[in-house]
């Protein structure tokens, strides 16, 4: 195949170019088109690297090379030889050469076509590309426009190789989160980047600019087709992503992804390979895997529950990502632990992130999945996926169940008192739905339930549903209603007035036992004339009849709301900082 040299800039076709100086790019220089370049062999190799340009006249030239070189030789050793000119070929394929320019004319300066076609004879066939000039040229120039090409790409290799360094260790120094890094990373290559742990489930990803539903489709069920490696690169499979593990050798736990194609993978593995280390490093200060992995499930914890943020199909790609396996039913959970006396947030945090795991491995066990996020101090939610409603309190009464048991103390040597066993947490279930983004919306409604189910005198239920907690759930929402606050103030008047504690603690008996004043007196230890006289002196304060069904009822929800007033946070503070929701209300029975 012949190339003239008016047309060699568009008709030097073969495979993709390797990064930095090539023998096409050697050959689309204006010195060396002035030679009338023809194209003898080689053209699927055009495309490969040069590390250096040597001139070479010597048929013998093969122990002078050490891979990589593009060959100038005017041929005056071997143009006469059919046999003298493979050798010489033979030479520069078997020294790895990149290809030879030969320049081959006569003494006054024509083409030599005999020479050309002893050449042509020797090239045909070969791998080498092999080039014939049929004008003069000068060789120095060449070398020199190419080698001023070569010290570039090496300079500009280095500045590249030192800016990525820069970056990379400035991110461990400022402490970076995974996703900060991962972000960055996607930022050098200007592509998807996603970071998966050992069971494919994504940690950490940025699209780039592309949709992440198409991005994370079936995350899991394509990356198992991709074969891990020990070092940075391609691994042919059914995808052939660049890698780069994460973790130090020996106790790898996820790797870094490039799910796509690059122009440049030299380039590219160098950055994955830099963002690796970074967050290995990130991982040996001290954030294990299970932390990654929460801080990606509570990050699309937070999307799901910002109004608008994802759509439904986004919002079920994202969590399959994470483990959340697709299910019927999504159940929306919110776990609150008491406050312990004298117990620092620290604490607090600490029993609160061990309850949380052994939630998890209970779940685990249950063969369910789930989502979970830590809410304010003290308190995490879930979304837990179920199969069928009819399976769903069976599910949660062996989560909860196992919960609780684990929990409680051993009471077989009868020296510890069997209510002590109480967990101390409480459940609250929201809104079922069959779409995660509405059973994330029901996590409000949850984290409402367990903080009034929190005020409870008993807790026989392993976890409460808003049908569960009745007229004290109706009081809490309506806490800060002002025509509730209104009623309530004017029923028990006097006695908030005088703050007369005790007298609303009879009060407060007297109601619980329906007003039976048999019960009453021997609940409360009083006899009958202190009891008659106590209910006279009530009934005169409060201007009502303790005898009439309706006051007694009125007195009750009013009572209730009093005793309400500062346990249940404002709707406003469910996602703020963590508040101290008061005492709960003691078991014991008050004296009169």
């Amino acid at each position: 195949m012949t190339i003239l040299w008016e047309e060699s800039s568009a008709r030097l076709g073969g495979r993709p170019e390797a990064p930095g100086v090539t023998v096409r790019g050697i050959l689309t220089l204006d010195e060396v088109r002035s030679g009338w370049p023809e194209l003898l062999s080689g053209e699927d190799a055009l495309g490969s690297a040069v590390r250096w340009v040597h001139i070479a006249d010597s048929e013998r030239v093969g122990p002078l090379l050490e891979g990589g070189e593009l060959v100038l030789s005017t041929g005056l050793s071997f143009r006469a030889s059919a046999a003298a000119a493979g050798r010489f070929l033979d030479d520069l394929e078997n020294a790895g050469a990149a290809g030879a320019i030969i320049e081959l004319v006569d003494a006054q300066g024509r083409p030599d076509a005999a020479a050309v076609e002893v050449l042509r004879g020797a090239a045909a066939g070969r791998a080498l590309p092999v080039v014939v000039l049929t004008r003069t040229i000068k060789f120095v120039r060449v070398t020199q426009v190419a080698h001023r090409l070569l010290v570039g790409e090496q300079l500009a290799r280095v500045e590249r190789a030192r800016r990525v360094h820069e970056v990379f260790t400035q991110l461990s120094l400022e402490g970076a989160s995974e996703q900060r890094i991962v972000d960055r990373t996607a930022e050098l290559l200007g592509a998807a980047v996603v970071l998966e742990d050992v069971a494919h489930r994504v940690l950490a990803f940025n699209p780039a600019g592309t949709d992440a539903g198409e991005l994370l489709h079936d995350w899991a069920g394509r990356a198992r087709h991709v074969g891990y490696r020990e070092d940075t690169g391609r691994r042919a499979g059914t995808a052939d992503w660049l890698q780069t593990p994460v973790g130090v050798h020996g106790r790898r736990w996820g790797r870094l992804v490039v799910p796509g194609d690059l122009p440049n993978d030299a380039d590219a593995a160098q950055v994955l390979e830099r963002a690796g280390q970074a967050l290995t490093l990130a991982r040996m200060a001290g954030r294990d895997e299970q932390d990654l992995l929460q801080q990606a499930q509570a990050g699309l914890m937070h999307d799901l529950r910002q109004p608008h943020a994802l759509d439904e199909r986004e919002a079920v790609t994202r969590a399959q990502a994470l483990g959340l396996e697709p299910s019927a039913l999504y159940v929306p959970i919110v776990v609150r632990l008491d406050r312990l006396p004298g117990e620092n947030p620290t604490g607090l945090q600490l029993r609160e992130r061990a309850l949380l795991e052994q939630f998890a491995a209970l779940v685990r066990q249950a063969r369910r999945s789930l989502l979970a996020t830590g809410l304010q101090s003290g308190s995490f939610g879930v979304l837990l996926g179920a199969p069928a409603r009819q399976l769903e309190d069976g599910i949660l009464e062996r989560i909860f169940g196992q919960l609780a048991e684990e929990q409680a103390p051993d009471v077989s040597d009868g020296r510890t008192n069997p209510e002590e066993g109480t967990p101390d947490w409480t459940a609250g279930v929201g809104r079922t739905s069959s779409s995660l983004l509405e059973a994330a919306a029901g996590l409000d409604g949850a984290t409402q339930v367990a903080d009034i189910a929190a005020t409870l005198e008993v807790r026989q239920r392993r976890y409460y549903r808003f049908a569960d907690i009745r007229l004290r759930g109706l009081m809490a929402a309506l806490h800060s209603d002002a025509r509730v606050k209104a009623f309530a103030e004017a029923e028990l008047g006097p006695l908030l007035a005088e703050q007369d504690a005790g007298t609303l603690d009879f009060l407060e008996l007297y109601l619980r036992h329906g007003g039976n004043k048999t019960s009453v007196a021997r609940t409360g230890y009083l006899s009958r004339a202190a009891l008659y006289a106590r209910v006279a002196n009530l009934q005169e304060r409060l201007g009502v009849s303790l005898d009439d069904a309706e006051s007694r009822a009125a007195l009750h929800v009013a009572l209730l709301w009093h005793r309400m007033r500062g346990q249940v946070p404002d709707g406003d503070a469910l996602h703020g900082p963590a508040r101290n929701y008061g005492p709960r209300v003691s078991g014991t029975e008050p004296a009169p």
